[in-house]
């Protein structure tokens, strides 16, 4: 093991689905430790909306990864939602089923997305890069 894996802080990863198919396939795509430097990854698993509030409420996320096609309130509405009713929100990336759904996780003010189903050559990737930022990332307003 490397200096910079045995250095690199464990993570939090909040992942937010109505279907399991959908957390287990995010979580495999992902895997256990997403990049060398990034830290090993706790995931908290969430089937409801009331349950990521809860989560993010209580603290200690690093970062939510929410499905755009959840139901019945989607990973955009709650992005937005979080956005507004937490100071200090985890950075977000969304699930999107569409790439023209891009536009709309921008405007729920989400960090990032990820294309349906999930990549597992870009998925790590976008959660190591989401990670190694440490806070959320500036959003450029209109």
């Amino acid at each position: 093991m490397s200096a910079a894996e045995t250095s690199a802080a464990p993570a939090t990863v909040l992942l937010y689905s109505h279907r399991p198919e959908v957390r287990d396939a995010v979580r495999t795509a992902v895997g256990r430790r997403p990049a060398a430097d990034v830290g090993p990854l706790t995931w908290v698993e969430c089937a409801t909306a009331a349950g990521v509030v809860a989560a993010v409420d209580a603290g200690g996320i690093d970062l939510c990864v929410l499905d755009g096609e959840a139901q019945p309130t989607g990973g955009l509405a709650l992005t937005r939602q979080l956005e507004v009713e937490v100071a200090d929100r985890p950075a977000v990336c969304i699930l999107i089923a569409r790439q023209p759904d891009r536009w709309l996780a921008h405007w729920s003010r989400a960090e990032a997305t990820l294309a349906l189903p999930v990549d597992p050559l870009v998925a790590p990737g976008v959660v190591a890069d989401l990670l190694r930022s440490g806070t959320r990332r500036a959003v450029v307003r209109p």
